[in-house]
């Protein structure tokens, strides 16, 4: 399409990008429509952002990282520094939730949730971090969960019987670490299974849920990234009152989101009542699984600007387009027949 791209891969991620970079050339990408550009974020930023042509961005990543990518793409147009109106496109972060209705198939509903939860230890924009269970069928569910959760296993990817792998580098190890010790002590969480990890030989993760006794705890809004899965038990006549908080909580993203329920009039409710609280929203599937080329991806709110990756609309951001008019029959008088006496 004419266009010039600077590739700049995350740092943990060079090596993955590399191999597709070289197998987009092997399949015939011209040399040099895409640079691949490892390297040091801030002096590469600073260098594109200083460049008069600088017209486009297509950012994963954080939402605080895109925010302040944003504003600087800004100051620019402000200071006339660029030919064009950069365009922006993000996908940044979620906090994705699954709702479980009283009507739903719950062994359907838990092995969902331990696929959206759990695959890639939890490390997918994607991934159900909060679940909510109708207190009529809670004990199905925990006890549904706690059985499948038995046979998965915790280990090194190299062997493909564990179910999850490492979380993908020491930062991230801590970080998460962190907020299952403060999980461990909070009265205000039950744990189901999990609670633990294991940093001597890599940095894995058990997978792990609690259930808060308060829609109000903070693990509802805070953005995980690994296998950390916290559910809240609600009355069912409380259903409508539940949809109205996960529509507000969340830490302001809308990336993905589930209902699970046999009733299509539930489902119909839902889909409509949560229409903002999702770019991605899914009936009785997990939240996680959009494959790029079969079903377009993204979020909007905190999470991004919703460009749906693998659509049309995607790749019309990184177009300018041109209308022509042409005209074969000559303007026979100036004036309109409103203009005749």
């Amino acid at each position: 399409m004419g266009n010039v791209v600077l590739w700049k891969p995350s740092p943990t991620g060079v090596y993955a990008s590399w191999l597709v970079y070289q197998i987009l050339l092997e399949a015939g990408l011209p040399p040099n429509v895409i640079q691949f550009l490892p390297g040091d974020a801030e002096t590469i930023t600073k260098t594109v952002y200083e460049h008069k042509e600088f017209s486009a961005l297509n950012f994963t990543g954080s939402s605080d990282v895109f925010r302040s990518l944003y504003a600087k793409a800004a100051e620019g147009v402000v200071g006339k520094k660029y030919r064009d109106m950069p365009r922006m496109v993000g996908e940044t972060s979620g906090k994705n939730f699954h709702l479980i209705h009283s009507s739903a198939d719950m062994d359907n509903a838990v092995k969902h949730t331990i696929r959206a939860s759990f695959e890639y230890s939890g490390q997918k924009c994607s991934a159900c971090s909060r679940v909510y269970i109708p207190q009529s069928r809670s004990k199905e569910f925990l006890d549904r969960i706690e059985k499948e959760m038995e046979p998965i296993k915790v280990g090194q990817p190299e062997d493909y019987e564990h179910f999850l792998g490492p979380v993908i580098h020491k930062a991230s190890f801590d970080k998460i670490a962190n907020i299952i010790d403060k999980a461990n002590g909070d009265s205000r969480l039950q744990s189901i299974f999990g609670g633990s990890y294991d940093g001597s030989k890599g940095h894995f993760i058990h997978p792990s849920l609690y259930v808060a006794n308060t829609l109000d705890h903070e693990l509802f809004d805070e953005e995980i990234f690994g296998p950390v899965l916290v559910a809240y038990i609600y009355p069912d006549q409380e259903f409508d009152q539940v949809m109205a908080k996960i529509d507000t909580q969340g830490g302001g993203f809308a990336l993905t989101g589930a209902i699970f329920a046999n009733d299509r009039s539930v489902l119909r409710h839902a889909e409509d009542t949560l229409r903002y609280a999702a770019g991605n929203f899914y009936l009785n599937c997990k939240t996680t699984g959009a494959v790029i080329g079969h079903q377009s991806f993204g979020g909007s709110r905190s999470s991004g600007t919703n460009d749906k990756a693998g659509s049309a609309n995607a790749l019309m951001r990184f177009t300018s387009p041109r209308t022509l008019k042409e005209e074969m029959i000559p303007l026979q008088t100036v004036l309109y027949p409103s203009n005749l006496a």
